[in-house]
């Protein structure tokens, strides 16, 4: 009777053994059904995560040039002076000197030119319009933002009405660093009106765009970057001679924040270049 026992442990063992690997097979194949069901959902999730992708970069693609339907001469841009090439315009300045309004628009401060100063750009003569800020600057010159830029805005003389329509610009643009008091905006800055769309008349004579530079002007003026772009508020029109001047002015911390306090960070953000060429001169 006693020899019986080992084979019943034996048989028992093997029987525990089978029950056991029997439970584990079970368990490992539902372990697979499971698997296997959601490996079809992974695709969906890898393809979930290709459109996730795609949508991303197409958001990359509007924030670097919001808007796409305006073309592909917007403005403002990211200038690298390594890449730009040399080229010359014959510019001729018959300007006047007379600013005879200071407005708060609201989302900029313009200063507004008596009719009669204009500029030659080759054989083209514009007439100076208005000059206005953007806070912190919308030119980049290598990469580096500055705080404040100013646009001396002229529109082309003798346009036909239909041309109006398209109006062509050429635009001179001045970048500024913190530094010294700049004379040119501590004659216009305590006149700027308090409330939004108002403008405030400003007697000739009191207010100089002459006395921006305290140095050489002529030698400022004739060292730029140029390039063809666009306006940098809508409708965002591509007809503007753009020249960005190479030397950065001095205006103060207090005045730079002063008009950035009325207007607000009014820059648009950089636009792709799609190959424009940009000379310097």
């Amino acid at each position: 009777m006693n020899s019986s026992i080992p084979c019943t442990i034996t048989s028992i063992t093997k029987i525990t053994t089978l029950t056991l690997s029997t439970i584990l097979v079970i368990f490992l194949l539902i372990g697979c059904n499971y698997n296997d069901e959601p490996a079809g959902n992974h695709q969906h999730e890898h393809l979930k995560d290709k459109h996730k992708t795609e949508d991303y970069h197409k958001k990359e693609v509007l924030y670097s040039l919001p808007g796409l339907k305006h073309g592909l001469l917007q403005s403002p841009i990211n200038i690298l002076s390594d890449q730009s090439e040399k080229g010359k315009h014959n510019v001729t300045f018959h300007f006047k000197d007379k600013i005879n309004k200071v407005d708060n628009l609201g989302h900029t401060v313009q200063l507004d030119f008596e009719p009669g100063s204009t500029v030659q750009i080759d054989n083209k003569i514009f007439e100076f319009k208005q000059i206005h800020f953007h806070t912190p600057a919308e030119h980049l010159i290598d990469g580096i933002t500055y705080p404040m830029e100013m646009h001396v805005v002229n529109t082309l003389v003798g346009q036909t009405e239909s041309e109006k329509e398209t109006t062509e610009y050429t635009v001179f643009s001045f970048l500024f660093k913190m530094g010294r008091e700049n004379r040119f905006i501590d004659e216009f800055i305590r006149l700027i009106p308090g409330t939004k769309d108002e403008s405030k008349g400003v007697l000739t004579g009191t207010v100089h765009l002459r006395d921006l530079i305290d140095y050489d002007p002529q030698k400022v003026l004739n060292s730029y970057f140029y390039y063809k772009g666009s306006l940098t508020t809508p409708p965002y029109t591509e007809s503007v001679n753009w020249f960005v001047m190479k030397t950065i002015i001095d205006a103060s911390p207090g005045q730079i924040q002063q008009i950035n306090k009325i207007e607000g960070d009014n820059a648009r953000r950089i636009q792709a270049q799609y190959g424009r060429p940009v000379s310097y001169k």
